[in-house]
This record gives C-alpha cells, sequence and structure tokens, in this order.
C-alpha cells in the first residue's frame, strides 16, 4: 500500500480506553514507528481469509460492519462480549447457563470474541466450544482442594511477574488481559482484574531479575495472553529479554491464534522472526477451533520459521473421548502445530464440573499410543497442586520383570519380553 503525503491519518493513540483496546504504556515508542505499523497492518487486514460461517454471522449481527473492520483486531477486541447481557443476544441460554437477570457479578471475567461467539452453537449449550466460554452455575460450587492459586506461583514468585520454579527457567507473565476467558483459567486470580496490560514500566523488575540470574536460559512469556499487546510493546518485550546473553530460547503462551486469528499478522509475525529462537505453545481445546482463519494464522507463524506447538487441557463432556481427541491431534498436525501437552484441569476455584479423573487420561492416552503417529500423542501431564511442577503420567506399559527380562505390554495389550540385562 503507498503512503499518500496529502492524506490525513488519524494515528490511533497508545494509550486509548478498553472500548479501543487494550491500553499500555509507551514510553519507548516514537508516533513515526506508530504510523509505520499501522499502515502494514491496515494493508494486511485486506489479505485475511474469513469463513463462511463467520461472514453468515457478521451480516446477520453486524450488518453495518464491513470485513476489513471484521478482519481488524482491535475492532474485534472492541465488540467483544464482556457481559451476560450481551451474550444473550447471540446464543439461547440454557437452565444452568447463567442468565443477566438471575446474577450480577460472574466468579471469572467473561470476554469473547466476536469470530470466537460465530463458532458457537446458538441452540446447543452441549457443544464443547460453548462450554467452555459460556458461564454456568456450577461456576459457584467449591469443591475440596479447589484453591484461587492452586499452583502456587505466588508462592515461587521472587519479584512481581515472574514465577521461578524450575532451575533454568522462568514463567513472565507480562499481562493479565486475554481477547476470550476460558471458565476453566488457572489464573483467574489475576485476569482482567484492571481490565488493562500491566505496561511496560512494571516489566523491568522481572527483567532485571533475569538479568541478574544467568541460571535462566528459557523464558515463557505468558499471561493474560501476551499476543493481545500492540506490535510495539510485544517487539520491546522480545528485544530486551534477547539481549540477554545466557536467555536462550523464548517460548510465548497463547490462545489468540485460535479465538483472535486476525491478530496474527504479517507485520506480526515478520517482527517476531527477529528474535529466533522463538517458540509458541499454543492452546487447543476441540478440533472444532480449526477453522480456515485458524489455519492462515498457524500456517503464518510456522512460515516465520516459529515451531508450534498445542497444549490442552482435558475437559470434562469438551474433550473427555478418545475419538474427540484423535480428530484434535490430527487436525494440529494438518495446520503445522505439534501436540505438546494434555494437561490434566486443574483444581482452581469452580472448576469441578470441568474436571475428569486421571484414569480418564490415561484412557485418552492409551487410546492415542501406537493407534496413531507418535507426533500426535502429547504429553500427559498433572500440574501438581501446592508448586510441584509438571508431573508426566503414562499407561502401565512396564509389567515386570522374570528371570532378567523385563515383560512389557504393547498398545494392544500384548506382553513380550525384553532381555533387559548386560553381558
Amino acid at each position: 500500500m503507498e503512503n499518500n503525503p496529502t492524506e490525513k491519518l488519524v494515528l490511533p493513540h497508545p494509550e486509548l480506553s478498553e472500548e479501543e483496546e487494550p491500553p499500555s504504556q509507551s514510553t519507548f515508542i516514537d508516533e513515526t514507528s506508530l504510523i509505520d505499523e499501522y499502515l502494514k497492518t491496515r494493508a494486511d487486514r485486506d489479505k485475511s481469509v474469513i469463513s463462511e460461517r463467520s461472514l453468515a454471522f457478521l451480516q446477520k449481527h453486524f450488518p453495518e460492519a464491513t470485513t476489513r473492520e471484521w478482519n481488524n483486531w482491535h475492532w474485534q477486541i472492541k465488540n467483544s462480549v464482556r457481559s451476560i447481557a450481551q451474550l444473550s443476544k447471540y446464543i439461547r441460554l440454557s437452565e444452568n447457563e447463567v442468565k443477566p437477570y438471575e446474577i450480577q457479578s460472574q466468579s471469572l471475567p467473561l470476554r469473547i470474541s466476536p469470530y470466537y461467539i460465530s463458532l458457537l452453537d446458538s441452540d446447543n449449550p452441549e457443544q464443547g466450544l460453548r462450554k467452555s466460554v459460556v458461564p454456568v452455575f456450577d461456576e459457584f460450587l467449591v469443591h475440596p482442594g479447589e484453591a484461587a492459586d492452586p499452583l502456587s506461583e505466588e508462592h515461587d514468585s521472587p519479584v512481581p511477574n515472574i514465577v521461578h520454579r524450575y532451575p533454568d527457567r522462568v514463567l513472565f507473565l507480562v499481562t493479565g488481559f486475554c481477547s476470550t476467558y476460558c471458565r476453566y483459567c488457572t489464573r483467574t486470580r489475576m485476569v482482567a482484574k484492571n481490565k488493562c496490560h500491566i505496561g511496560v514500566k512494571a516489566w523491568e523488575a522481572g527483567l532485571n531479575y533475569i538479568e541478574q540470574h544467568p541460571e535462566i536460559r528459557d523464558v515463557l512469556v505468558s499471561g493474560g495472553d501476551p499476543l493481545t499487546m500492540p506490535d510495539l510493546h510485544v517487539e520491546y518485550l522480545l528485544s530486551r529479554l534477547r539481549a540477554i546473553p545466557h536467555v536462550e530460547i523464548i517460548r510465548i503462551g497463547t490462545k489468540v491464534p485460535v479465538v483472535l486469528p486476525q491478530r496474527i499478522t504479517r507485520p506480526l509475525v515478520n517482527m517476531m522472526k527477529k528474535y529466533h529462537p522463538l517458540f509458541m505453545s499454543i492452546h487447543f481445546t476441540h478440533a472444532d477451533e480449526i477453522t480456515p482463519e485458524v489455519k492462515e494464522a498457524c500456517e503464518k507463524l510456522a512460515f516465520a520459521g516459529i515451531p508450534l506447538g498445542s497444549q490442552t487441557v482435558l475437559l470434562k463432556g469438551i474433550n473427555d473421548d478418545v475419538q474427540v481427541m484423535t480428530n484434535l491431534m490430527h487436525s494440529l498436525l494438518r495446520i503445522r502445530v505439534r501436540p505438546y501437552y494434555l494437561y490434566q484441569c486443574d483444581p482452581v476455584v469452580g472448576s469441578g464440573h470441568f474436571r475428569t479423573t486421571i484414569e480418564k487420561g490415561l484412557e485418552i492416552i492409551k487410546g492415542l499410543r501406537g493407534h496413531t503417529s507418535g507426533y500426535a500423542v502429547p504429553t500427559y501431564v498433572v500440574d501438581a497442586p501446592g508448586g510441584g511442577g509438571k508431573i508426566p503420567l503414562l499407561p502401565d506399559y512396564f509389567v515386570g520383570r522374570e528371570d532378567g527380562y523385563a515383560i512389557l505390554k504393547n498398545y494392544e495389550d500384548k506382553i513380550f519380553r525384553y532381555p533387559d540385562f548386560t553381558p
């Protein structure tokens, strides 16, 4: 797109209210860079795909909006559903789903992007995607063992926004904002409390901590969702981390490519690939999330050389089925995302209706292992309450020993003997 010098360009202010975009401080950004990035992003929006389902939703519920606006991630955030009353305009709420006249507050913040709402079945409360984002009364039931901070992240936080649990890596919580909130979120205690980004000044303590600890070679940037921040804020963070000599790899934890694929623009991926080695862990829940928009977003990231891995939470009534999980894992590989972790649902307050037994998780892994490609089998883990970290779990393939032989069971439950001794 050519920049007409006579054209009057209205510059988007970097500290807009939440009505426009999540606000954040921009102490390092110059106006020329903002204009350049805005023009690139505006041109890129013309190239984004829009599926038939989303187009039909747009025409029905936002007839005044253009496809260009729909493909603008700022527009998506501005028009997100943030209340039960708004949500009831798009779906018919069931008896167990929270009604606007029955409760004035929610245990977990509500926000769903218009794009993700377009994927919801307006008449089926049992749809997996719908159950993952629509509030239900079960959220107000507290079960034994549940806690606001079940993983004790705050206990392992030496400075604000840093969780240092493992010897060589840290979790850097750079924002509390998400474009769509999952009902089973582990960080309910912090997300959207101020309804804005933390801001670059608040990162200094964390950046200084990482600089002062040479044992840290791996930084996982998470939140909230770091990709809801403006490009220049993401770049500032990546550039600061990459400037630390002992930081070998940077990872980004996000659900944005799934719930807000419009955010994955060419300018964003072109910027991020400057900071390799950079990895991305994407939170997928169900194969129904893998739309043409999501495929395009993931392919942009993959073509930029960013290895993509999936992190999926095992959820009762949503994906706790071997065939459902197999479909998801196969669908991920087709869009160049490697299944990474399958998480047992954390015992956060009000999440009891989502949790399965560990036996169910082992059953699913057993149904995957040997029955499909090894690349399609994630590692099943329980993130141990109290700060114990991720504990991997597998079905019992090792039966025991007999006369120096290891007795093993394969995926078909057939027994084999392996000579487990040395000469």
